[in-house]
């Protein structure tokens, strides 16, 4: 079970058995004695090796999910000053009387304004959440939180390049690099997703690019007050954006019954907790949980944020195709996928 799933439910701890139980989710890492050089050196080839042979499927995969929401976009579909020309649309009151278009207004016998695409490319900063907890699956043919992470963030990095847009990936590894403007930059963005060190369970403290847009994609359980003070420094530098929160099925459902030890990842073994009765706290933990989502909504709202949900058993396209629309000018509403 997720670390901080596990913290939601410490909350309601009960009494423990005396007797050994099931177990649920991955074993926590535990600590090892030091290694010779040569040992250290075999397992920096080892994960050298297992990080090279993700980068194919999932740059295979991001391209391929970008293929697919783009084939139903056409441009940016943003007002601004740009010259290609978008689509016509009623007059309203306090719009600009040099933007009416004068030939269109009399074929239709009403005043229209002719708007063009928004033709500046902004800055947008990504980020990946890449924590213990976002490594966890309640079954083997759900993919693990992470996964789904990875994939919709170098998906939505694909189709921002494609638009024209500038893309930060913010990851813990060294300061923030230059924004990325081409295709070739995500061969580079997969490398620094996949590294050991990519996301914690917050964004690291730094300083982005001011009136910038910002995705921040994790399973933000941890407390709303911890990641506060890091929307509240954003928006300060008039930046604003969206939370994409990642859950598997049993985070929100809680199917557990009988006798379950939930082992949260890390290796302090005093992170275990028995629940005797899962289903006696079925209840009182999706409430929890409801509080929890409750409190997140509230911090965008109070930041001029949007936060949306995204399920592992459900297909990424719809929540990718909503980000990206509402990065490019959409409504951006709250909303699950």
């Amino acid at each position: 079970m997720s670390g901080p799933l596990h913290r939601l439910l410490s909350a309601l701890r009960g009494p423990e058995p005396d007797h050994p139980p099931a177990v649920a989710g991955p074993a926590g890492l535990r600590p090892h004695a030091p290694a010779s050089a040569a040992a250290s050196a075999v397992r920096l080839a080892a994960r050298a090796e297992a990080l090279s042979g993700a980068l194919p499927p999932l740059l295979t995969d991001a391209l391929r999910l970008a293929e697919t929401v783009a084939a139903g976009l056409h441009g940016r579909h943003r007002t601004g000053t740009g010259e290609d020309f978008w689509q016509f649309r009623p007059y309203d009151r306090g719009d600009p009387v040099a933007l009416i278009d004068w030939r269109q207004s009399a074929r239709r016998q009403h005043a229209y304004i002719r708007q063009r695409e928004w033709t500046v490319a902004q800055t947008i900063t990504l980020w990946c959440g890449g924590h213990e907890g976002m490594r966890w699956r309640s079954a083997a043919a759900l993919p693990e939180k992470i996964d789904h992470a990875r994939l919709l963030t170098l998906a939505l990095a694909a189709l921002l390049l494609r638009g024209g847009e500038r893309v930060h990936l913010l990851t813990e590894d060294g300061d923030l690099p230059p924004a990325d403007t081409g295709r070739a930059a995500l061969h580079t963005m997969a490398s620094r997703l996949c590294h050991p060190a990519a996301g914690g369970d917050l964004p690291p403290g730094r300083d982005l690019p001011r009136h910038g847009r910002a995705v921040l994609i994790s399973d933000f359980l941890t407390p709303p007050d911890r990641l506060e003070p890091v929307l509240r420094r954003m928006a300060a530098a008039d930046i604003r954006g969206h939370l994409i929160q990642i859950l598997d099925p049993a985070e929100e459902t809680f199917p557990f019954e009988g006798r379950i030890r939930f082992r949260a990842p890390g290796p302090a073994a005093a992170q275990d907790w028995v629940v005797p009765r899962c289903e006696d706290l079925r209840d009182d933990y999706r409430h929890r949980l409801s509080l929890h989502r409750d409190a997140l909504a509230a911090l965008c709202r109070s930041t001029g944020w949007q936060l949306s949900a995204h399920r592992t058993d459900h297909p990424l396209p719809a929540t990718l195709l909503g980000l990206y629309q509402a990065l490019s000018g959409g409504s951006g509403r709250e909303g699950t996928a």
